[in-house]
């Protein structure tokens, strides 16, 4: 960007940040380790836009969180339309689910998803302005086991990808029957303790007073430190549902506690909320977290179906992994030419390994053979192929092996065969 006579780099903008190589590698590893974990529990990818009609967090969220009063960035297009950057996935999952008419196909849909979402809210540690989570919904089961095998699948990731630090805790939020009456009672308990509350929790107190449970500022925990749970307040239906979960995580020995005051911040959840929480990322401990949603379907002008999903943090995975994050790929091969033919050449030879699934690099400088192993040494490549005019002559290449500091003479008309054994037993 020129200003006057001067030239302003452009930053990025705060709280959205670059995956760099050397990261990027983490990332990959996390995404797979998903794919491969759910794929096996029966779920299937499903890619939807990051831009959605603000209508539809409003209705789902709901318009009294904090979410939708104060964190989404909405926006108008150019014919009017009010647009929001996706700040959660649940929601246009759904939105997909009904538009699409799975539920046509057979109402029991299992389905994952992975990418970027957005709020504007302050970048701190592990949660940024856009952030990326991986998530899963699974619809049209209203099996208490489901949820038990959700939460056996989420604490087989944690596993598969050597994350230990975390301890799984569960609640029920009750249900359309049983929740206006704990509603009433922690709306006339908190209006006793209004003055103890901060700001945030005095103004949403009657509108979502639920959500002063789960307050971080320590006043407020301290001021509802004695509140009525919602456990003591479960219709029978809620609470066999709750107790058949806790029964099945039992018999699949997945270990769990109870958490009476555990909240989730948008409206859609009942019954079943869960956490993946550690003591390793300071307040911001959630890590993974859900529930059911099982009147969503049918708010969003879908058919009566129940669900159960939950999402993870990339972000906060990658620091929970820190030291054990991965190195980016090393090249199989490095391709030092010496002279112009010799080079080209090189190329050629290249271009088939690369074609035949190898990684294969080279210098396309025309550095001497010093600097071009420094390069190989630099990629840690375990083999580097050395082709100059004289071996050009005798139609024979260097292979050196740069791990046991060995080298032998190949010849070009079998290189490609010779290669491709060498580096496949690697």
């Amino acid at each position: 960007m020129k200003r006057g006579s001067l030239f302003v780099s452009i930053a990025g903008i705060k709280g959205m940040n670059d995956v760099l190589p050397g990261e990027v590698e983490t990332w990959q590893f996390l995404e797979n380790q998903a794919r491969s974990i759910f794929g096996n529990y029966g779920f299937a990818e499903i890619r939807v836009p990051v831009v959605e009609k603000t209508e539809l967090f409003c209705r789902s969220i709901g318009e009294t969180t904090d979410i939708v009063e104060k964190e989404m960035y909405t926006f108008e297009d150019k014919s009017g339309n009010s647009l929001t950057l996706r700040p959660e996935g649940t929601a246009p999952v759904m939105r997909s689910y009904i538009q699409n008419k799975l539920y046509a196909q057979d109402p029991v849909a299992k389905l994952y998803y992975m990418g970027p979402m957005f709020r504007y809210e302050r970048p701190q540690k592990g949660r940024y302005r856009q952030f990326h989570q991986i998530g899963v919904e699974a619809i049209g089961i209203e099996d208490p086991k489901i949820d038990a095998q959700v939460l056996a699948m989420l604490s087989h990731f944690f596993a598969a990808v050597g994350i230990e630090d975390v301890s799984l805790q569960i609640n029920s939020l009750g249900c359309p029957e049983c929740r206006p009456g704990y509603r009433s009672a922690l709306i006339t308990y908190l209006q006793e303790r209004l003055g103890k509350l901060c700001a945030d929790c005095q103004r949403r107190y009657q509108s979502n007073p639920m959500r002063v449970l789960d307050c971080k500022v320590p006043d407020c925990k301290q001021a509802t430190a004695d509140a009525p749970s919602v456990l003591d307040n479960l219709c029978g239906n809620c609470e066999a549902h709750f107790g058949q979960v806790q029964q099945s995580l039992r018999d699949l020995e997945i270990p769990f506690a109870v958490n009476p005051r555990m909240v989730r911040g948008l409206d859609y959840y009942t019954k079943t909320a869960f956490e993946m929480v550690t003591g390793s990322l300071g307040a911001q401990n959630a890590v993974a977290a859900g529930g059911r949603y099982d009147g969503l379907i049918k708010d969003l002008g879908g058919p009566a179906l129940p669900g159960i999903g939950f999402a993870m943090g990339v972000e906060r995975l990658v620091l929970m992994l820190g030291d054990n994050k991965l190195a980016p790929s090393r090249p199989d091969l490095f391709l030092a030419a010496l002279g112009a033919e010799a080079a080209r050449e090189t190329f050629r030879i290249m271009s088939g390994l690369q074609r035949r699934g190898l990684h294969a690099e080279m210098d396309y400088e025309g550095r001497s053979l010093k600097a071009q192993l420094r390069r190989a040494d630099k990629l840690r490549s375990r083999y580097v192929l050395i082709l100059g005019e004289d071996e050009l002559a005798r139609k024979q290449a260097t292979l050196r092996d740069m791990e046991a500091g060995t080298q032998e003479e190949v010849p070009l008309s079998a290189l490609e065969q010779i290669l491709l054994s060498k580096l496949q037993r690697a």
